[in-house]
């Protein structure tokens, strides 16, 4: 018979280690791994690639700057110029998730380059009671802002579809609001995603800072300290373990979380944990002005190795970007860190970052690079083995990288609703060269080949973690 698309002679990242097979795909999945070369429409060469599962980013923030059906185009665009093949979207809703779903996902169905998936964030009483309501759509994770409250219990809300304007809130995610999220979420069988910040120690840094007429991101960890982190882990540890809950901690980057998290988990805390590129890069020593400004924030050198051991020693599970499509007159305002606007973008670099510091300076290896990127997170958020494997009956999602090419960072490659990027300048080693969803080429040598509405909604069920 003649499949749709064979692609040849690339080294193959598997469940099993790395193999030189070629990869049949037909009808969108993977029919086969092997030696042959069957007939086929297209022939897709690899020679001198590698070939790893689609990365699935599992941190990603847009609509709340633009609005879905714009924000899908343009950082879906930048995300297969990255080589993901699915984000996974934290979705923030100031009123009724029965009321503003629909729409959001109506807005979004001819707009994605790539697969996408929601995780639904928590923030009231009401939005507790349509967690069911959720699950019912395909979605089967939620999220914690326990950084939220009091004087800093300002957000920025997703927009409504088809509108321009700014959608400010302020919220409480107190004691009460955490609890009810995590026993809700045990009921259904869910994970619960978790800033881990505790809100009142924030509150009592920042004003002490101010009055103390500190500025920078020196300045700005010291008014986030780790002992917030770890505030926040105890607490909603305590509760998870109560009713037996599995937790999912964001963008974790400093050493104090890391090890409060191995205690949780020593007594029983089921737990992972995601880290992102820049707390394995970036240090508030080594970065000037404010374009680093990020919750949690970016800590010191010390912290940044001290991430890159708990990659080697099987602590961290995911890599996500925490990627925040933003805009340098918002991101900078108001002159000093204080004003400025926290989150940056990021999925674009998310691949060369890790394959230039990470696979390049032999701090991890190309297997533990495709677990942290794509298996675990299919894994973790029930999408495992459509998603987050090169095997027989997988979507064929594909990312192809080139270990050798070199470029120069610069926010002009990616071409998203951003205007800047804080890796400008980096020169890297390691590239994603082609970017494949379900059989079909959406990105190649830096250019879009796919269309919108390629990218289809994954409706996520409950599922075991293992």
């Amino acid at each position: 018979m003649t499949y749709d698309a064979i692609i040849t002679n690339s080294h193959v990242v598997t469940d099993q280690g790395l193999i030189d097979k070629n990869i049949i795909i037909d009808d969108g999945k993977i029919v086969g791994l092997t030696t042959d070369e069957p007939s086929c429409d297209e022939k897709i060469n690899g020679h001198g690639l590698v070939s790893i599962p689609g990365v699935i980013d599992t941190h990603v923030h847009y609509g709340v700057y633009s609005p879905i059906d714009k924000a899908a185009i343009t950082e879906s665009r930048v995300a297969a110029l990255g080589g993901v093949t699915t984000i996974m979207r934290m979705l923030r809703l100031g009123d009724s998730y029965k009321r503003s779903l629909g729409s959001q996902l109506e807005a979004s169905t001819k707009t994605h380059f790539v697969d996408y998936t929601i995780h639904a964030s928590i923030f009231n009483k009401q939005q507790i009671e349509e967690m069911k309501f959720c699950v019912e759509n395909g979605i089967s994770s939620f999220k914690l802002y326990m950084n939220l409250g009091a004087d800093v219990g300002h957000v920025y809300m997703d927009m409504a579809p088809n509108t321009t304007s700014l959608h400010e809130a302020k919220v409480e995610v107190n004691l009460e609001i955490v609890e009810n999220v995590v026993r809700t979420a045990a009921s259904l069988g869910c994970p619960v995603l978790v800033h881990a910040e505790d809100y009142e120690t924030c509150s009592c840094g920042i004003k002490t800072a101010k009055e103390q007429k500190k500025d920078g991101l020196a300045a700005w960890s010291e008014s986030r300290p780790q002992d917030s982190e770890i505030k926040a882990i105890q607490t909603v540890s305590n509760f998870a373990r109560k009713y037996d809950c599995t937790l999912y901690f964001a963008h974790i980057g400093s050493s104090s979380a890391l090890k409060q998290i191995q205690k949780e988990r020593n007594v029983g805390t089921k737990i992972f944990v995601e880290t992102c590129p820049h707390y394995l890069t970036l240090s508030y020593e080594n970065q000037k002005g404010y374009l680093a400004k990020v919750m949690p924030p970016i800590r010191t050198r010390e912290d940044v190795s001290f991430v890159w051991n708990a990659v080697d020693a099987n602590q961290i599970d995911t890599i996500g970007t925490d990627h925040v499509a933003n805009q340098l007159n918002l991101k900078l305002k108001g002159g000093s860190v204080w004003d400025a606007l926290a989150g940056f973008p990021g999925i674009g670099t998310l691949l060369p970052i890790l394959l230039s510091e990470g696979i390049n300076k032999k701090r991890t290896t190309l297997q533990k690079l495709v677990q942290l990127t794509s298996t675990n997170a299919a894994k973790i958020f029930g999408m495992y083995p459509k998603k987050g494997a090169i095997k027989k009956d997988s979507d064929a999602d594909i990312t192809m990288l080139d270990l050798k090419k070199e470029m120069k960072v610069s926010n002009d490659l990616f071409g998203g609703f951003s205007d800047y990027v804080v890796y400008d300048g980096w020169k890297l080693t390691g590239w994603p060269v082609k970017t494949i969803l379900r059989g079909k080429i959406i990105a190649e040598n830096s250019q879009i080949v796919g269309k919108t509405g390629f990218g289809k909604l994954i409706k996520r069920p409950v599922t075991s973690f293992s």
